[in-house]
C-alpha cells in the first residue's frame, strides 16, 4: 500500500507540483495525487518535468480531474464540456505517467438512477474512445461521492468497473460513510472490500483510495476534517485493508494532509 496525499504538502518549500513532488520524497510518503480541480492548467513541457522527477524518487503520480464535471448535464454543450475536462486530465497526465484519474462522475438532477448511469456510461465510453485512438494508457477512476443527490454510491462505480476495462473504482472511505452515515466499523469496511472483491481478485490489488476525517449531516458530506477531529475509524479500516491484503494507492484529504497520510502510513505499518 503506498501512501500519499492530495495535492502539495503544507510543509513543501515551494509552492509548485515538482516542488510537492521532492517534498513527498522528504516525507517518506510514496504518492501524490496532482489537482486539477480548478482546471488542467499544467503545460506538457512541465508534465514531463514533473514525470522525471517523480520517476527519480520513486513517487507514483495520480491526478484529480476538475470538480466543474457532470456527465449527466441536460444540456449537450456542459455534457462534451465534461468529456474534454477529463479528457485533458487524462492527456496531461499520461505525459508525468498518472496511475489513474479520479473525478466526479456527475449529479441526479431530475432523472432517475437508471437514465442517470446510463449518460453517465455513455460519457466514460467517449472518454476511452478518445484514449484508445490516442494509445493512452490510464485508468479512469469514477469516485464514491459523499451526498445522496451526487451520482457515485458503490454499487454504481462497482457497476462501472465492470463494464468497461481501464475503469475501477475510487474508493472514498469517508465518503461512503457521510453519504449513509453509517460504513464506519471493522465490520462495514469489511463487507465494502468483500463487494469490491467480488467484481475480481485483481480489483483488491490495485485500489485507488481517498480517506480523511469527515464531517456529515442529514444530507451528506459538509466538509472535511483531520482524522483526530472526526469520528472515521481510521485504525479499524487500515486492519481491515491489512486482512483482505488490499494493494494499490491510500491518497489522504484531509486539511493537514501529510500530518494525516504520515499517521496513516506509521499506523498502517504498525498493525502490519
Amino acid at each position: 500500500m503506498l501512501f500519499g496525499v492530495a495535492g502539495v504538502p503544507h510543509s513543501s518549500k515551494g509552492r509548485s507540483t515538482i516542488d510537492g513532488v521532492k517534498a513527498i520524497r522528504e516525507l517518506d510518503l510514496d504518492a501524490m495525487e496532482i489537482q486539477f480541480v480548478r482546471g488542467v492548467k499544467m503545460g506538457v513541457k512541465t508534465a514531463k518535468e514533473v514525470g522525471k522527477i517523480a520517476e527519480s524518487l520513486n513517487i507514483k503520480l495520480t491526478v484529480h480531474a476538475p470538480y466543474y464535471i457532470n456527465l449527466n448535464a441536460v444540456d449537450e454543450k456542459k455534457f462534451e464540456e465534461s468529456i474534454k475536462r477529463i479528457i485533458d486530465s487524462c492527456k496531461i497526465g499520461s505525459f508525468f505517467d498518472a496511475k489513474s484519474v479520479v473525478f466526479h462522475a456527475g449529479y441526479y438532477m431530475k432523472s432517475s438512477k437508471e437514465k442517470t448511469y446510463a449518460r453517465i456510461k455513455l460519457g466514460i465510453k467517449k472518454v476511452i474512445e478518445f484514449l484508445d485512438e490516442n494509445e493512452i494508457k490510464i485508468t479512469l477512476r469514477p469516485e464514491t461521492t459523499g451526498k445522496p443527490t451526487q451520482f457515485g454510491d458503490l454499487n454504481e462505480v462497482i457497476k462501472l468497473s465492470t463494464e468497461f476495462d481501464n475503469v475501477l473504482p475510487c474508493v472514498d472511505f469517508s465518503h461512503i460513510h457521510a453519504r449513509y452515515r453509517i460504513y464506519n466499523s471493522y465490520e462495514e469496511f469489511c463487507s465494502i472490500l468483500e463487494k469490491i472483491e467480488g467484481v475480481g481478485k485483481e480489483v483488491i490489488k490495485d485500489m485507488h483510495i481517498h480517506l480523511s476525517g469527515i464531517e456529515y449531516g442529514l444530507k451528506g458530506e459538509k466538509n472535511h476534517l483531520n482524522l483526530r477531529d472526526s469520528d472515521m475509524r481510521y485504525v479499524e479500516l487500515l486492519q481491515a485493508l491489512i486482512d483482505y491484503n488490499v494493494d494499490g494507492v491510500l491518497i489522504c484529504e484531509s486539511p493537514n494532509l501529510e500530518e494525516d497520510a504520515i499517521l496513516l502510513k506509521k499506523t498502517y505499518y504498525k498493525l502490519k
